[in-house]
């Protein structure tokens, strides 16, 4: 018999994407609550596109677990990659445009660190990928865009269930990891440390 949600331990999605809420939704996983994390979302020195993803995913889950004691904490980062180079999250339309160009016409990568924190203190990551590429962009397509303004508080300038979904020729991997939240790896963490759905 499944316990009810008055039963069981809260659920706790560390982030305040939209698009991360819509993807557990799809699911069928509803967080009892949305607390975001406020990190310090800075690359280091060295580090490697997929182990930013892994680190800032577990460094969110860790500063809200410990504010929410006795509950599962589910946070993730994604990274939008060109070779070692990151691409965060544009600060105005005239970055956005230069990640842009730096995308078009070429492969990228895209990284999302999936971390689960269990009420017992037990923690599992994982990170998923995907390789996206872009066609070669115009300059109708890039003002298109950043009209759009879609490049706002995503991770390379782009939302690929967006506007730039027309300019994708090519994903290989996780599409939903692409969107901000690989499902598999994440309902599979939850249900490994014991999250049951109701």
């Amino acid at each position: 018999m499944r316990p009810s949600v008055a039963e069981r331990p809260l659920l706790i999605l560390a982030s305040a994407s939209p698009r991360r809420l819509q993807l557990l939704g799809q699911v069928g996983v509803v967080p009892d609550a949305v607390d975001p994390a406020d990190i310090d979302e800075s690359t280091l020195p060295g580090e490697t596109p997929r182990r930013t993803a892994e680190r800032l995913a577990k460094a969110k889950a860790d500063a809200v677990a410990a504010r929410r004691p006795g509950a599962f904490v589910l946070a993730a980062d994604t990274v939008v990659a060109v070779g070692r180079r990151v691409l965060g999250k544009p600060v105005d339309e005239l970055q956005a445009k230069t990640m842009l160009e730096l995308l078009s016409g070429r492969n990228h990568r895209v990284y999302t660190g999936v971390a689960v924190i269990a009420p017992d203190g037990r923690r599992a990551a994982r990170v998923a990928e995907a390789r996206v590429t872009f066609k070669r962009l115009s300059a109708a397509d890039t003002g298109l865009l950043i009209g759009s303004g879609e490049w706002r508080g995503v991770a390379g300038g782009y939302r690929i269930q967006g506007r730039a979904a027309a300019t994708v020729t090519q994903l290989v991997g996780s599409y939903s990891a692409a969107v901000g939240l690989p499902l598999y790896e994440t309902v599979s963490l939850l249900g490994g440390l014991g999250f049951v759905t109701t």
